[in-house]
């Protein structure tokens, strides 16, 4: 049986999709090159994947971020963009690599426009975020983010 690149990409992107489903704690941040600058968004970040969909709360639960994204895990660094539809970046997709190790996903991505990052360190421009599982998904639709109580 021959298997042409282009069903080998299918299956690699089909497996990390799958892997990223449910839910992620934020870990660490850093950007343009300074550890744990302060978030925008508040503190107690969780991202939730439901498909290619990502939402991403607070620790009050309130919706920061939400869009959609797409991935390349064949490409070396592995390649992801990140396009947003809700936040200060709507509209806009965001070069980024990724790895994602068992629970373990590290990201960086690039501002808006910028080139997409060829290793895992800041500068000006660069974003890179630390996520620990949290959660597996077993429903079908984005739920809040947030712990019951």
């Amino acid at each position: 049986m021959h298997v042409t690149t282009d069903a080998r990409q299918a299956d690699a992107v089909a497996r990390d999709v799958r892997r990223l489903q449910g839910r992620w704690r934020q870990t660490y941040h850093e950007a343009d090159g300074v550890a744990e600058p302060g978030e925008d968004y508040g503190s107690g970040l969780q991202t939730q994947f439901i498909g290619d969909r990502f939402v991403v709360t607070g620790a009050d639960g309130r919706v920061v971020l939400e869009g959609t994204f797409t991935l390349d895990p064949t490409r070396m660094p592995k390649a992801i963009d990140w396009t947003d539809s809700v936040g200060a970046d709507a509209g806009k997709t965001l070069a980024a690599i990724y790895t994602l190790q068992d629970d373990r996903l590290v990201f960086c991505a690039a501002d808006a426009g910028d080139p997409r990052p060829t290793e895992m360190k800041t500068r000006p421009g660069r974003t890179l975020r630390v996520h620990q599982r949290v959660a597996p998904t077993v429903s079908t639709s984005i739920e809040t983010c947030t712990d019951a109580q």
